[in-house]
């Protein structure tokens, strides 16, 4: 066992013997599925129980390995990512919990784990530990959300944003750290966490543009479509109540007239205190 590991298992101490609320969020937010006994661990997010179903841990993204890919080369703390989640459940039995759609184009399905704490036994108040809370509180996983599985993200960006404060695990690597808007283009292609004031709101088309400087041809911009604008008017926010606030948005950057992440939810964008 590498000096890493162990320290990623002895860090699961306190975790596992976390009081509810912290850690353990309401199990009853989630349609409970068949439980099952991990019997692989693909990666920091995928693991595969011994009845074959393949999860994936929705709603967080740990450092990506290899698997396979030729050319790719691992995250940092990849390794370290999968062997937290091997701590937390190799050969546990873990309750799925559904807050959305239930599977992905690969087969896998898409759900929230429960596992006994430490050695079998519930947690306090009988509680079953939540893994993705877990890997979150560890600092070796980000949020990843998506439109269409919104549970428990309020819960998971508040574990993230304590994590990152106190700089765990990836936190204390640059590159995962948060980009600001003005040089985002240097990241391109990445899943990234940027931040910055918009400058102007726009619409053209069926879309909104949230940009972040003078030059939308160039500028970071923001953009959401009508129909997922529609999920922040259902929430109470108005797109141009963004207008000179600073903001963190989280997503794939991509190139359109500068670059851009594209937000299908509320939930990738995070008002920021003045």
């Amino acid at each position: 066992m590498t000096r890493h590991v162990l320290y990623l298992v002895l860090l699961l101490v306190p975790l596992l013997a976390a009081p509810p609320g912290l850690a353990i969020p309401p199990q009853e937010a989630l349609a409970p599925g068949e439980a099952g006994r991990v019997a692989e661990i693909v990666d920091g997010d995928t693991l595969v129980l011994a009845d074959g179903r393949e999860i994936r841990l929705v709603g967080i993204q740990a450092p990506k390995l290899p698997l396979g890919r030729a050319g790719f080369k691992a995250w940092p703390l990849a390794g370290e990512a999968k062997a937290l989640l091997a701590a937390l459940t190799l050969d546990k039995t873990v309750t799925p919990g559904f807050g959305g759609r239930r599977g992905d184009r690969h087969g896998r399905v898409l759900a929230h784990l429960f596992v006994e704490g430490g050695s079998g036994e519930a947690a306090p108040g009988g509680e079953k530990l939540w893994v993705q809370g877990a890997i979150l509180e560890a600092g070796l996983a980000r949020v990843y959300s998506f439109d269409d599985n919104r549970a428990l993200i309020a819960e998971m960006l508040a574990l993230e944003r304590r994590a990152r404060a106190e700089r765990r695990g990836i936190w204390a690597d640059s590159f995962y750290a948060l980009r600001p808007a003005e040089a985002a283009q240097r990241w391109l292609g990445g899943f990234e966490l940027v931040e910055g004031r918009v400058v102007a709101v726009g619409r053209a088309g069926r879309n909104t543009y949230l940009n972040f400087a003078e030059d939308w041809r160039s500028d970071f911009t923001i953009v959401v479509s009508r129909r997922a604008g529609q999920m922040f008017a259902e929430q109470g926010i108005d797109l141009e109540s963004y207008q000179g606030r600073r903001l963190r948005v989280r997503g794939w950057l991509k190139s359109r007239n500068g670059p851009m992440i594209e937000a299908t939810h509320p939930e990738q964008i995070e008002l920021l205190e003045e």
